[in-house]
């Protein structure tokens, strides 16, 4: 192992990327330091000190590396450019000018990235007046006000910074892309979790007892090897291609494989659910606390809103087992696919093209996607169990293993691709 990192610095191309993503890390890790002008900083840091780490402020401060706790120009992180990216390809599966342009190639890939940028710039704006006004009332601050003086002139300057904050991550995020190691905007997320451990770790042994605190780390990475278990699971079904004789030349004849991930969706499902659980603290802050909606306010406030109660956990796990199959079905098509193996002379051993093809991928589906989604619920919402039973704040979450277990595979896969490309081994060889 020792030999591979020492093989990645070897070779000038693959040093220069690292070495450049890593300054494109510290830019960002210093801009999540710089807080926004107009904001009460003893506020800020009494909000820091008593920052939420579940529910929807624990999701945008988990994204933003920490930025959110102390109200930097990067507290918005990433989020918006993920929810832009999310919304076109929803927007592909109705508007059948999209699917085309995603079809077309290079070109058409550039049309809606850009159009994922202006929706990003335009989520932020929407996204940052939100948080202002929210951090104003105190609704999502436990009663701080981190926006005493809130004058339309301060509330521009920080709704305008928040968004050029973001876009500049956009842009980041790019350059890694183009000039550095693996996929930009992943390694941003990742190194926002990642940059956010060791403090947390370091939160939770002082809060806890010693053995608590050991099988919380077990746990941790027991639930690191079962990501990593599941992350590679797929279900290979072959595909037999017919011959044709052309001229002189037999064509075809090959046998090949369509790989369905146990968990193709991802962390998406659990991106969809933290921002449907968003909603109900929206709801609670426009109804009136007494009167005929008194009571819905203090169920809203009491299961749904905090991270750390049990109908918060139910609602958590059942959303994201609906839309793991809802992001699924978007991402894999069985019609589609079984019309594309027709075309191409192509057939499941043992099923009939057409109409049967399909009916067999949409069965083997379902059947790989019920685990897949009880595997994602499961490691979302069993840090958040452990936290109620144990009545303690735990340093990470379900989600940031996943996202940070994935993204340093997927790293990985890319590293080692340029190192075997220049015959040296691998991490995965």
């Amino acid at each position: 192992m020792l030999s591979v990192f020492r093989n990645m610095f070897r070779i000038r191309d693959l040093r220069n990327k690292i070495f450049f993503t890593m300054v494109i890390f510290a830019v960002y890790r210093l801009g999540a330091a710089i807080p926004v002008p107009g904001v009460d900083l003893d506020a800020v840091k009494q909000f820091a000190d008593e920052a939420a780490s579940a529910g929807i402020v624990g999701l945008l401060n988990l994204f933003s590396g920490g930025a959110l706790e102390v109200f930097s120009v990067f507290s918005l992180g990433i989020m918006p450019y993920i929810t832009s990216s999310i919304i076109m390809q929803l927007l592909a599966v109705v508007i059948p000018k999209l699917q085309r342009l995603q079809d077309e190639g290079e070109s058409g890939r550039k049309v809606v990235t850009q159009w994922t940028r202006y929706g990003t710039v335009i989520l932020a704006l929407l996204q940052s007046t939100g948080l202002t006004f929210l951090f104003h009332r105190g609704v999502l601050t436990g009663g701080i006000d981190l926006i005493p003086n809130y004058t339309p002139g301060r509330v521009l300057v920080i709704v305008l910074t928040l968004t050029a904050g973001t876009a500049f991550i956009m842009w980041l995020g790019e350059l890694i892309t183009q000039r550095g190691v693996g996929n930009g905007m992943s390694l941003i997320i990742f190194v926002s979790i990642v940059s956010q451990i060791p403090a947390q770790f370091s939160v939770m042994r002082t809060s806890t007892t010693l053995p608590r605190f050991l099988a919380v780390c077990v746990m941790f990475l027991v639930l690191t090897a079962g990501i990593i278990f599941v992350d590679q699971g797929q279900r290979r079904i072959p595909i037999q291609f017919s011959k044709r004789v052309r001229g002189r030349r037999v064509l075809g004849g090959q046998s090949t494989y369509i790989p369905l991930k146990v968990n193709t969706a991802g962390v998406i499902p659990i991106i969809f659910a933290s921002s449907v659980l968003y909603f109900p603290a929206l709801i609670s802050t426009s109804i009136p606390a007494e009167g005929i909606f008194g009571p819905i306010r203090r169920f809203i406030d009491t299961n749904l809103v905090s991270g750390a109660t049990w109908g918060y956990v139910i609602v958590f796990g059942l959303l994201i087992i609906f839309f793991t199959y809802f992001y699924t079905a978007i991402q894999f098509d069985p019609e589609r696919q079984s019309d594309m193996i027709q075309r191409q002379g192509g057939f499941i051993p043992g099923i009939r093209p057409g109409s049967a093809t399909t009916r067999y991928l949409e069965h083997i589906l379902s059947r790989i996607t019920l685990p897949g989604s009880l595997f994602l619920a499961g490691v979302a919402v069993l840090p958040s169990i452990v936290a109620i039973i144990w009545n303690i704040s735990l340093g990470f979450s379900g989600i940031s293993i996943l996202i940070v277990v994935g993204v340093a595979l997927e790293t990985m896969k890319q590293i080692e691709s340029q190192l075997m490309m220049r015959n040296y081994e691998g991490f995965l060889t």
